[in-house]
């Protein structure tokens, strides 16, 4: 597996080596002692299946509250997404920042976006189907966000907000300035 870093310190980008012929290929998309011997001790204990129909779908920017935040691995199954993750931890020398790219099926990547920040994403083709793991089971009660198109944030969306397709949930999410997150930076 190829774990490369990003900008900001605890978000990588995964791949996987794959192994094709004629009847197309395999991959291993996740192993968790491999991950461990490369420093990432993960324990997830959720996987989520997203389908967006739509390009210029927009989800996000969501996270947990702790005791419930959750680190995500996030990958592509079908199509091509633009893939952000959010530094949310005060004190962090990241902090506000964020880390992009894309993903895609075509590729085998998948972002790995630690607990502590937000994640979104933007679907660059129809009918993709996005698959991740998280590492804390959903909890209604800690669920929460940033609105995805905070200017502040400076995230360049490869769509404009007259074309997103939002959830109800996503418009009414307030911006950073607005919020009272409980996330440290711890070293």
């Amino acid at each position: 597996m190829q774990i490369e870093d990003t900008a900001i310190s605890g978000v990588k980008i995964l791949t996987a080596p794959r192994f094709s012929d004629r009847r197309g290929f395999f991959a291993e998309w996740f192993n968790r002692e491999k991950l461990k011997q490369a420093g990432l001790d993960l324990d997830f204990c959720q996987d989520n299946l997203s389908l967006s129909t739509h390009v210029g779908t927009l989800r996000g920017l969501h996270f947990q509250l702790p005791p419930a935040a959750q680190a995500k691995l996030v990958g592509v199954m079908q199509g091509r997404i633009f893939d952000v993750a959010l530094d949310l931890r005060r004190g962090s020398p990241t902090y506000r920042q964020h880390v992009a790219a894309e993903l895609s099926a075509e590729r085998g990547n998948q972002m790995l976006v630690p607990a502590g920040f937000a994640h979104g994403f933007c679907t660059l083709e129809p009918d993709s189907l996005i698959f991740y793991k998280v590492s804390a089971p959903f909890s209604a009660p800690h669920d929460s966000g940033i609105n995805w198109n905070d200017p502040s944030l400076g995230i360049d969306w490869p769509v404009k907000e007259a074309s997103a397709v939002l959830s109800e949930k996503d418009t009414r999410l307030p911006f950073l300035a607005d919020t009272d997150l409980p996330f440290r930076y711890a070293d």
